[in-house]
């Protein structure tokens, strides 16, 4: 009903490539939460947003914005209604799948080094092998100091890798399952192949240390409390002849994350209160201290609340649940490829706009949000009176699989919320695909969306 192609829509393509160049730019540098944050922080006191805890009382009109943990970021513009009438949220996480190191990791095998590694978040562990990995993290020192790690995404950087069995001996291999021909405790990184002198064992491993110490200064007992992430190394690209599309790691939900980040640093003052909340730990469920599940985001509300009113518990919760939210997160695109997984007429389509998922979840939508229709037949209204494009979807096949996002938890406030986001081809692989039409009108319509 509503498959109108944003391509058609614009006469002239400028503004969606000028965008989406910027958004590479971010897709490229934020492969961590930390960077993420770091970013986004960057880019919000260019806009003149403060931060929260230099602040001793907020006006309409006033930006300020709250970190946690360096993992979360929320950023509001105040709008002319108390904060007790409601928000308006676009909530996106900005953690992928990868690799992170484990916590004794570093080991020699037949004149190798190598890392051990665990998987985070939902991948297929054969995508992972023979391709150019990049290494980013933290290491923190017993003296409090933190060293930043950055390996494999600069000109002359080296990037590492996991390797693979050659096909001339790989009937045994090639016989198994998918989910069985890498495994996970398969997924190590060699990181060289050069012994130190003078070490009669584990010299390559030696070797290894001895280069770590000299460029960053930490020893083998640091990677005890060290956050390291292994990444797919190199730059966004543009993808298609035309190069109507994106082609980078982090995708999931980082176009949504970047889209939502935008349409609140690029607004001005609404009638309700702006916010765009960037969470972790989506992809493992939503859990822990920088999780949606967490109370930081509560917590941030309550602050807003009492630099801007008199504080009351009733009031917080009068705000949380007289708020409406877009749960901003990627949907499954389409691929002509693999057309049988998907219900054609409920799929969401590259180029199409935006796509909302009014339910996730799995087979009989468990674990799903299932949006309120009177809330969605808002946000057509509002959409249709501003001429932005837009789908509906669902996530495959009934039986077919399915999967979730942060919406329910918002939910549980009994604030209005519905997923809405970028569709994404080969997602949670290590190169996945976004349309640039799609990316700029999710951009539109979040900044439509503010002014509900």
């Amino acid at each position: 009903m509503y498959n109108k192609n944003v391509w058609k829509k614009y006469e002239k393509h400028d503004e969606i490539f000028s965008f989406n160049e910027d958004y590479k730019d971010f897709l490229s540098a934020c492969k961590t939460e930390r960077l993420c944050v770091a970013k986004s922080v960057k880019l919000a006191k260019e806009k003149g947003f403060v931060d929260i805890k230099d602040v001793k009382k907020l006006l309409p009109g006033d930006k300020v914005y709250a970190t946690n943990k360096k993992k979360n970021i929320a950023l509001f513009v105040i709008g002319d209604k108390p904060l007790e009438e409601g928000l308006r949220i676009l909530g996106a996480h900005i953690d992928s799948p990868r690799l992170d190191v484990k916590q004794n990791p570093l080991y020699e095998n037949t004149n190798f080094a190598l890392l051990d590694t665990h998987y985070y978040g939902g991948i297929k562990k054969y995508q992972w092998v023979t391709i150019p990995l990049a290494i980013y993290g933290v290491v923190c020192k017993k003296d409090g100091s933190v060293i930043d790690i950055s390996i494999g995404d600069e000109e002359n950087d080296p990037v590492v890798g996991i390797s693979d069995l050659l096909i001339h001996l790989s009937a045994d291999q090639l016989s198994k399952n998918a989910a069985k021909v890498i495994e996970g405790e398969n997924l190590d990184v060699t990181l060289g192949s050069i012994p130190l002198n003078d070490e009669e064992t584990n010299a390559v491993k030696a070797n290894i240390l001895k280069l770590l110490k000299e460029k960053y200064d930490f020893e083998e007992e640091d990677f005890l409390s060290a956050e390291l992430e292994v990444v797919p190394a190199g730059k966004a690209r543009d993808y298609g002849l035309d190069r109507s599309m994106v082609a980078g790691y982090g995708h999931d939900d980082r176009v949504c994350a970047y889209t939502s980040l935008r349409a609140v640093l690029d607004s001005n003052k609404q009638t309700y209160t702006s916010c765009a909340v960037l969470v972790d730990k989506e992809e493992v469920g939503s859990i822990g201290a920088t999780g949606a599940d967490s109370k930081w985001f509560e917590n941030v509300i309550a602050e807003l609340i009492n630099l801007t009113d008199t504080y009351s518990d009733l009031k917080l919760r009068h705000a949380l649940t007289n708020s409406k939210m877009l749960s901003s997160d990627v949907s499954a695109g389409f691929d002509p490829l693999y057309a049988s997984v998907n219900d054609a007429k409920n799929s969401a389509y590259l180029g199409n706009g935006i796509c909302f998922n009014k339910y996730t979840g799995s087979r009989g939508k468990s674990g799903a949000n299932d949006a309120m229709p009177e809330y969605f037949a808002e946000i057509r209204n509002l959409l249709d009176e501003n001429d932005v494009y837009y789908q509906t979807a669902e996530l495959g096949r009934v039986d077919q699989g399915g999967g979730g996002t942060i919406a329910y938890i918002l939910g549980n406030y009994n604030m209005y919320v519905i997923d809405a986001g970028v569709a994404v081809l080969s997602m949670h692989s290590p190169l996945e695909i976004v349309s640039k039409a799609d990316v700029y009108e999710a951009y539109v319509a979040y900044k439509t969306f503010l002014k509900i």
